[in-house]
């Protein structure tokens, strides 16, 4: 069955996170609630990322689909360039890949965009074929709370050192045991994780950009590194505190987890497709340049 790979950006601030999910009728939660109910009576589905374009989705094609994401980003937390992919039976000589992202982006409310709909082999997943990926993390600093950028970046009204945040920064690179760095109900195996690239960037005089890329992370660990070097710029933390977070696993020696609305996925890589998938995927391009 034909599979498409949909790049979508999105502002988390009104999405219970990535992931599908859904609530008690009476549940607290309703405000964001979606607009249509679960087939489990009494139950109400929360507005998320992977059910509202589903549904857009499922609307253009005309069947039922599910779509798989590559991070299940939290509530709050955005995106520039999540990726997911679903398959549909739509006739390949039907609407072209650029149009059915058209379609689909008519359904959609404003805070949520498909930027991309492309054609990919049949097997391809978007969780098991990820290579790395990269976030950032954005801190207005000083006493003047930002206005227009609020919603997309975190707040703190002391001024940061961003010389000994770098130096934190570039101890956090390489394969480590990153159990200092995650929430306790993390779920994984293991917490051996290997961070690619970490850097810290004063984009002007109150904004600094955290960036860091990897192969994997645990549950809120951007997030934990993201306090961990705002607490190193507030000269609370130092860099041995965090080599000894590392070394220790002791959640207690890093910093706060701060809050996702400062959070951004910026990129996914993937990795090159195998000569067999690759000719699925030319074969594919070109049933679409055939009229219907």
């Amino acid at each position: 069955m034909p599979r498409y790979k949909l790049t979508i950006a999105y502002d988390g601030t009104h999405f219970h996170g990535w992931q599908r999910q859904d609530v008690p009728a009476n549940s607290a939660a309703l405000p964001n609630a979606a607009e249509t109910e679960s087939a489990d009576k009494g139950r109400v589905p929360l507005r998320t990322v992977q059910q509202t374009i589903e549904q857009a989705v499922q609307h253009v094609v005309r069947e039922p689909v599910v779509l798989q994401g590559a991070s299940r980003t939290d509530a709050g937390v955005h995106a520039n360039a999540q990726i997911a992919a679903f398959s549909s039976s739509i006739d390949r000589r039907g609407p072209t890949d650029d149009r059915l992202a058209l379609a689909v982006n008519s359904r959609l409310a404003p805070d949520v965009l498909v930027r991309s709909c492309e054609p990919t082999w049949e097997s391809f997943d978007p969780i098991s074929d990820c290579v790395c990926k990269g976030y950032r993390y954005l801190i207005h600093t000083g006493p003047e709370r930002p206005l227009w950028e609020r919603r997309w970046s975190h707040h703190t009204w002391h001024e940061l050192d961003i010389a000994p945040m770098r130096e934190a920064a570039a101890a956090l690179v390489g394969e480590h045991d990153f159990a200092g760095f995650a929430n306790a109900g993390h779920g994984r195996l293991t917490t051996v994780r290997t961070v690619l690239s970490c850097d810290v960037e004063q984009i002007d005089d109150r904004v600094i950009a955290i960036d860091i890329s990897g192969t994997g992370f645990l549950y809120n660990m951007v997030r934990i590194i993201a306090g961990t070097l705002h607490d190193v710029g507030r000269a609370r933390l130092t860099i041995n505190d965090v080599t000894e977070a590392l070394a220790t696993g002791d959640r207690r020696r890093a910093g706060p987890t701060l809050p996702a609305k400062g959070l951004r996925l910026e990129w996914i890589k993937y990795r090159e497709p195998t000569a067999q998938e690759q000719t699925t995927i030319a074969i594919a391009k070109d049933d679409h340049e055939v009229s219907p």
